[in-house]
């Protein structure tokens, strides 16, 4: 009996062509990996009927794919490729599942090898998009790297696990994560408590993806030893950063001035990664987003790595990607980030002449 599922739901986006229908067996050695590769119920099978407009039978543990060419091609890449996964006794859920089907409906096709897997104290973490992929490639290959795009599609989160993958295996002595405070237009003595309790507010979803990938003893021990130090971007001028992996997250947010000093810390034997947004950035009407400038003027430059992520790329929650999608569909009509970038001169009037 057929896993189809009824409900509906968006399908990744694939060149409609007429498919000759074709018939594929798979069967998969270890029964109790197969199990776990169906998904309870074979909801994992459901899922992927529903995301690559298949049919798929399930006997044992052998499965029968039936469908256009593409689309039995694409799932059995991705049922091959979840199978290696739980070989390596690496997890299988839906999360990884749609990675997964994300992956192989990329323009190129392909999924992404185990090479670019992250290894964590807590876990191992894979790239879930074509983009997430490139841009762990771009930051092993790139001593800097700007990653530009919405919400929910992994920027700032990729960045640190890779960041506490080399302090770990020993690569760098540290790791800076810093981010701009604007909400409270860097005013912050107006907030209650220490420059530490003022400042942790803006810097608490470092502090999540840290706890995340550290049992938390090391993190707070890490911490404590400044092997691990989390700041605002005030703090970062006059120094100079050696043998650390830095993270400038919601870039959006600078000015053109203090990205140029930011970006002028980097140190021997460093690493830069700068991430933002500049669909949500928060400086006053007028001002021209560092982000923007830096990735304006530095483009010629050699030996620096530009990712832009799309809101294909959204890994959370499925409805985040259609509210990302929506919004920007919206701004782009608005011109939404016009107010961003300076001010047109005027044409009347004279120099004060």
């Amino acid at each position: 009996m057929s896993t189809a599922a009824k409900a509906k739901t968006k399908k990744p986006t694939r060149a409609k062509t007429v498919q000759p229908t074709v018939s594929v067996e798979r069967a998969f050695e270890d029964n109790s990996l197969a199990i776990a590769l169906f998904g309870s119920h074979h909801s994992h099978l459901a899922r992927v009927e529903q995301k690559l407009d298949v049919t798929i039978h399930a006997r044992g543990n052998e499965l029968t794919i039936s469908g256009g060419v593409e689309d039995v091609n694409a799932t059995c890449q991705v049922f091959d490729s979840l199978y290696e996964r739980l070989k390596k006794n690496m997890p299988v859920d839906r999360a990884e599942v749609d990675a997964a089907v994300r992956m192989v409906c990329s323009p190129k096709g392909k999924i992404s090898d185990t090479s670019t897997v992250i290894r964590t104290p807590n876990r191992h973490i894979s790239p879930r998009s074509a983009t997430q992929a490139e841009y762990l490639t771009a930051i092993d290959e790139n001593e800097l790297v700007f990653g530009q795009g919405p919400a929910g599609t992994g920027k700032t989160y990729l960045a640190v696990a890779k960041a506490v993958e080399r302090l770990v295996r020993g690569d760098v002595e540290r790791i800076i994560l810093s981010r701009p405070a604007v909400e409270a237009g860097e005013q912050l003595g107006f907030l209650p408590g220490d420059m530490r309790e003022k400042v942790d507010p803006y810097l608490r979803p470092l502090y999540d993806a840290l706890f995340d990938m550290l049992p938390e003893g090391q993190v707070e021990k890490r911490l404590e030893s400044g092997e691990i130090e989390v700041a605002p971007l005030a703090f970062m001028r006059g120094r100079t950063l050696a043998n650390a992996f830095v993270i400038l997250d919601e870039a959006q947010n600078t000015t053109a001035v203090q990205m140029k000093m930011f970006l002028t810390r980097l140190g021997e034997n460093s690493r830069m990664v700068v991430s933002g947004d500049l669909s949500q950035v928060d400086l006053p009407r007028g001002t021209r987003s560092g982000l923007r400038d830096a990735m304006d003027v530095l483009t010629p430059v050699k030996g620096i790595g530009f990712i832009t992520f799309t809101d294909k790329d959204v890994v959370r929650h499925p409805l985040v990607g259609e509210i990302v999608h929506a919004y920007s569909d919206v701004e782009s009509r608005r011109r939404t980030g016009a107010r961003y970038e300076p001010e047109p001169k005027s044409d009347t009037g004279n120099n004060g002449g």
